[in-house]
């Protein structure tokens, strides 16, 4: 995801269950969000070969949707919010 985000001049702050990105104002986030989950599903399904042949997989690995919103004077707690969401799941 890191990769790809570079690609786009976009810059990956936290990466977990959830991410947060800086996208210049130049980079459509519906073009972004597409080329991340299709690039990194991609890479997943041809490193992972076994999780296309599971019935409940099909031939998706993201969801259809996506949730952006725009971070303002609170960036800071939501980087540690999306940081330790994982320890938070594992809970």
């Amino acid at each position: 995801m890191r990769a790809f985000s570079e690609q786009r001049g976009c810059d990956v702050l936290e990466l977990n269950v959830h991410i947060v990105v800086t996208v210049p104002p130049q980079v459509s986030i519906l073009d972004y969000v597409g080329m991340v989950k299709g690039r990194t599903a991609i890479r997943i399904f041809n490193k992972l070969r076994h999780l296309k042949e599971k019935p409940y997989w099909g031939n998706h690995f993201w969801t259809k949707g996506y949730c952006v919103d725009t971070v303002g004077l609170d960036s800071e707690m939501i980087q540690k919010y999306v940081k330790h969401r994982d320890d938070k799941d594992k809970e």
